[in-house]
């Protein structure tokens, strides 16, 4: 599918100054995605025409290079991306990247760039080069004169590719910019400005809504225009609109982080409030279970009964106007035993430097600038003897769901994406193409292991990872959360095993964490992986060993984050191994399974249980991602109607 001219998503007089999809994007975005699904470009006669112009674009003098990418950039602003354009910015791309970095992309990483530039995901595996593939696609069409955005995991990955890409974008006459936490308002402006920006998800969000409120009362193309001529004075937008996306780790995006509302706030200090609060916290303290109110883990919701509600009623006031008003008041006491019951120290939020800190659910790692909305964040900072934070008042908010169904050319690639490949293409109407790897598999996958108890399982990690370490193996091994990390750690500690831990509490150190898990002799123990985006770097002594063997102890709801996982072994052909190792006692297993079946098996052992146990924790893990899916598609509904409470879990700043 080839874009003409006209198609070309830029900033001027057919798109407006501020290009982006309105209303039903992601219904538009499917239909005409379903026309091309089942037609995949023919990438052979494709590479074949690449590798036929690359011998002249090897004789070309530096001048001639530049000469010949300022003819490239006039035919792409008359013809769009034709073929044979991108046949000549793919050969240019390739002999300016060997020139300046030494690399040359191979045919995977060209046939993935060509798929994100036909409006679709990749799933390419980790250590297949996706940073060359996304910068190829990214230069093409920038080339083509539309702004770029591309989406890392985290700043770190942001400002590594920018700073490694960057000779090659400079000698194709594209500028780059970086979007990071730390930058002002100018700043981001002018990183917007470039051909290329390279940013997280997270800020790219908040950059749009902080334009959202400067358009919100010019509606219109032509009004904005008005606007900006009469008031020349008035700030700028930060971004020159949704044009181009290229989503890095794209399920974790797009999927995993879907369900969080991202709200641009306002603090008000209401000190009134502070002394309700304690009251509130106090009170809900002395209030039993089931007697007094109900839990419900899996929506994190708590709910008074008539008889709790009786002894609130019932409660002095103490000159708190607040708690006279029975919906401030019930309100109150449900987010206070959400705090204290649903919500847990190591496991949902970290306790730094007398702040309370937000643990991601996907990627175990902190979530800087986030707190939960409704009062809940004061609560748990009151409970932990936190001074309390001001509360946030919603100025803007939207979902990752409807943000990126906005863009009028979605794409992107991560290491996983088949499994979810419909939900994708109903969501975002983006198709999925699979990469073939470069070189065959070797990664050798051991049985699953069940076991009835968390401590059964620890005791055979730590046997598993003596025999690695003794051997002059690497072992990684995947744990739920921080409190399941430090637990373990402590088992590899009396084990006078020498480790290193990866979890929420070292989130800056991580990319040199993770780059040398490899070592002969390492074992590193780490949350949740998805989206880390380093790579491992295999010593040649380990893999001679036998590669690196990663133990997976997590109770993943989709077999694609369990992929995410395993799949920082035996990469790019090398040799490695893995195996799955969970437990009953896991969150999601006890939450579904009845309390006499996990019982029972904790009892049995693991040999005698293990393929009853395999069924279990699969059904359960099942369920759970049933449920995840459900809070999906309840949000895309929620998003079509737009107009909605402030959800408990949102992003803030």
């Amino acid at each position: 599918m080839n874009m003409r001219s006209a198609e070309l998503p830029i900033p001027g007089v057919l798109w407006g100054h501020y290009p982006e999809r309105r209303g039903n994007g992601a219904g538009w975005l499917a239909r005409r995605a379903a026309r091309v699904a089942n037609r995949v470009p023919p990438h052979a006669a494709f590479l074949r025409a690449v590798e036929a112009l690359q011998p002249a674009m090897i004789r070309l003098s530096t001048e001639q290079c530049a000469s010949e990418v300022h003819r490239v950039r006039q035919q792409f602003a008359r013809r769009g991306l034709a073929d044979d354009l991108q046949v000549a910015a793919f050969a240019l791309f390739s002999e300016i990247s060997n020139r300046q970095t030494g690399q040359r992309p191979y045919p995977g990483q060209m046939i993935a760039a060509r798929a994100m530039l036909n409006r679709r995901l990749v799933e390419m595996p980790t250590g297949e080069g996706k940073t060359l593939a996304a910068a190829l696609a990214a230069a093409t069409a920038a080339l083509a004169r539309v702004p770029v955005h591309v989406i890392t995991a985290n700043e770190y990955l942001a400002r590594r590719d920018a700073d490694a890409l960057r000779p090659i974008f400079g000698a194709l006459g594209l500028d780059v910019g970086v979007v990071t936490q730390e930058l002002d308002m100018d700043a981001r402006r002018r990183a917007y400005r470039c051909a290329v920006t390279y940013c997280t998800a997270k800020e790219l969000v908040f950059d749009y809504l902080r334009d959202s409120l400067l358009r919100r009362d010019v509606e219109g193309e032509l009004r904005s225009r008005a606007y900006r001529m009469a008031t020349p004075d008035a700030p700028a937008t930060l971004l020159r609109g949704l044009c181009m996306a290229i989503v890095d780790e794209a399920d974790s995006v797009l999927l995993d982080e879907a369900s969080v509302p991202f709200v641009l706030s306002r603090a008000e200090d209401h000190r009134g409030k502070r002394e309700h609060y304690t009251r509130a916290l106090a009170f809900a303290r002395s209030l039993i279970t089931r007697e007094d109110f109900v839990t419900d883990p899996e929506s994190r919701a708590v709910e008074l009964t008539a008889h709790g509600r009786a002894k609130a009623e019932t409660q002095s006031t103490d000159g708190d106007t607040l708690w006279r008003v029975r919906r401030y008041r019930e309100e109150a006491l449900s987010m206070a035993l959400a705090a204290i019951h649903l919500f847990h120290r190591d496991h949902h939020y970290l306790v730094r430097d007398g702040a309370v800190h937000i643990i991601d659910d996907t990627s175990g790692r902190v979530a800087p600038g986030r707190a939960w909305s409704r009062g809940l964040h004061q609560f748990i900072e009151l409970k932990e003897g936190c001074r309390p934070s001001a509360e946030l008042v919603t100025a803007a908010q939207i979902t990752y769901q409807r943000f990126f169904s906005r863009y009028l050319h979605l794409c992107g690639m991560s290491g996983t994406l088949i499994e979810s490949r419909a939900e994708l293409r109903a969501v975002y109407g983006v198709p999925v193409l699979r990469v073939p790897l470069r070189q065959p598999s070797r990664r050798v996958v051991l049985p699953t292991r069940v076991f009835g108890t968390h401590k059964a399982r620890w005791r055979f990690v730590v046997a598993r990872a003596r025999d690695i370490q003794a051997r002059g193996g690497a072992a990684l091994i995947g744990t739920d959360s921080v409190a399941d990390s430090q637990v373990l750690s402590q088992h590899l500690g009396a084990a006078g095993l020498a480790h290193v831990v990866l979890n929420a509490r070292q989130d800056r150190h991580e990319a040199h964490v993770i780059a040398t898990a490899g070592q002969a002799g390492r074992i590193t123990v780490a949350t949740n992986m998805a989206g880390r985006g380093t790579d491992i770097a295999i010593a040649e002594r380990l893999a001679r060993a036998g590669g690196l063997h990663v133990m997976l102890c997590q109770a993943n709801a989709s077999r694609r984050i369990d992929r995410q996982f395993t799949g920082r072994c035996a990469r790019r052909g090398e040799a490695g191994s893995c195996e799955t190792l969970l437990s009953l006692e896991s969150a999601p297993v006890v939450a579904c399974l009845p309390a006499f079946i996990t019982g029972w098996a904790g009892r049995a052992g693991e040999l005698r249980l293990r393929w009853v146990g395999i069924l279990l924790a699969r059904v359960a893990l099942w369920w759970e991602g049933r449920r995840r899916y459900r809070l999906r598609l309840q949000l895309r509904l929620q998003d079509e109607a737009f107009d909605r409470e402030p959800m408990m879990g949102t992003s803030s700043r």
